[in-house]
């Protein structure tokens, strides 16, 4: 049994996506040399609306990529199941780029650090900047967002569900907490 609490609904998703568009262009004083690069499956999603919205205010389109992070990540082994790996899609020059890494909960820092390895292996970036929807604490690795849509504090007993219209017809985020039978 779980209790579900709706943090964030459809129109305050859009306003999150809008504002960290925003702070992405501000930051970066412009989409000179700018990349976007989405993490399967969620932040692919998350980067084609930010990439929409960054056009939309400065009638640049983005490059966009697709980054899988199977094979990097150090947790592979512990699975007993054969992990699905999917191929990673990247049909530009990362070198010397400002990337904009895109995923949608931040939580042990564990895939970032494997997306970090990845990247390097399509290039070496002038700068990789993180963006996700939420940062939900408990990293075990010295990792942060650049941009963050939203900070929850949670606890291990509790899940932080990002909803995408793409996926689960509907946008939002949502607290459950996992509730012992």
């Amino acid at each position: 049994m779980s209790e579900t609490q709706i943090l964030i609904d459809e129109p305050g998703f859009d306003r999150m996506i809008s504002r960290l568009a925003h702070e992405i262009v501000e930051h970066n004083h412009g989409t000179s040399d700018l990349v976007i690069i989405g993490l399967r499956t969620r932040g692919v999603y998350v980067a084609r609306r930010i990439r929409e919205k960054i056009a939309a205010i400065e009638g640049v389109e983005l490059p966009l990529g697709v980054l899988d992070v199977t094979l990097y990540r150090d947790d592979v082994r512990q699975h007993l199941r054969q992990p699905e790996v999917r191929a990673s899609d990247i049909p530009f020059d990362i070198s010397d780029r400002h990337v904009i890494l895109v995923d949608d909960v931040l939580f042990t820092g564990r895939t970032v650090r494997s997306a970090l390895d990845a990247l390097i292996d399509f290039g070496r970036p002038r700068t990789i900047q993180l963006v996700v929807i939420v940062d939900r604490g408990h990293r075990e690795l010295p990792i942060r967002a650049d941009y963050t849509g939203k900070t929850i504090a949670t606890s291990r007993g509790q899940e932080v569900r990002v909803r995408l219209r793409e996926v689960d017809g509907s946008d939002g985020i949502d607290l459950v907490t996992l509730q012992d039978t």
